[in-house]
């Protein structure tokens, strides 16, 4: 690994690139907050694909895509006269420190969950900060992330089920009565009642500790190995799936099931 030195030096010519480009790449001389936005979105979520299959060598590459895009709205707000790198390094080093306590001040947290709640609590208390509980969550976050996000929120203020056992039964309400709308033939209150539905599995989710973005991205996965073992056999068959019976491809799916897919 390399000294803090190397990195500091790497570091810094990265940013020197970046100042050439702004001043002698026509399309690096064109981007404004407006035009990088949509690309930063695709950004990150190649990162992510990338975290997701543990891909060590693209998930560098694509934390140096996702840098590139820090340090270009940097550099835009450095222009405008607004903000530059520093200023960005700056408010975050002291947002961290201010933000823990446990460690740079007095307080103390025995455990992350502990570390967690003591964060909504000074953030609440931010003389900037987001006064309303839920009011920090972006509300261009995708529904089911943004639903883990309000209910850990709302627990860290003691908003939570007493025993987390609990939860199920809601779980098994919210079935009744998404069931009952879908029987009534009402399309209407049927999505609003799976709505409900998906929340209290979503809350089940975060009470025995598992993320369900990522829990449904596994499940994703699967399905797209498995179906595609199942297509592939098709292929090799000279079959079209359409013309498959469903039978066949339920035999075909077990197959890549028992394969480990």
């Amino acid at each position: 690994m390399h000294t803090r030195e190397e990195k500091l030096e790497a570091f810094g010519r990265f940013l020197d690139i970046l100042d050439e480009l702004r001043v002698k790449c026509p399309w690096d001389r064109k981007q404004t907050n407006e035009s990088l936005r949509p690309n930063t979105i695709e950004e990150v979520y190649e990162l992510c694909d990338a975290l997701i299959q543990s891909d060590k060598k693209n998930i560098c590459k694509e934390l140096g895509d996702v840098l590139l895009h820090v340090a270009f709205y940097a550099k835009i707000g450095e222009e405008t006269g607004d903000f530059d790198m520093a200023d960005v390094c700056t408010q975050l080093s002291d947002k961290l420190v201010f933000r823990h306590p446990h460690v740079f001040g007095d307080a103390t947290a025995e455990t992350a969950g502990q570390v967690s709640q003591n964060w909504e609590q000074i953030k609440l208390k931010e003389k900037d900060g987001n006064k309303r509980v839920l009011s920090g969550v972006p509300s261009a976050l995708p529904s089911l992330i943004k639903a883990y996000r309000v209910q850990d929120k709302a627990r860290n203020v003691g908003f939570d089920w007493a025993e987390r056992e609990q939860v199920w039964d809601k779980v098994k309400e919210e079935i009744d009565e998404f069931q009952a709308e879908v029987a009534n033939m009402d399309a209407d209150k049927a999505e609003a009642e799976f709505g409900d539905l998906m929340f209290s599995l979503v809350n089940a989710a975060r009470l025995y500790h598992i993320n369900p973005d990522n829990a449904l991205e596994r499940t994703n996965q699967k399905f797209i190995r498995r179906f595609t073992y199942v297509e592939e056999h098709s292929i090799r068959q000279g079959r079209p799936l359409k013309d498959m019976s469903l039978d066949e491809m339920d035999s075909l799916w077990d197959e890549a099931k028992k394969k480990g897919l």
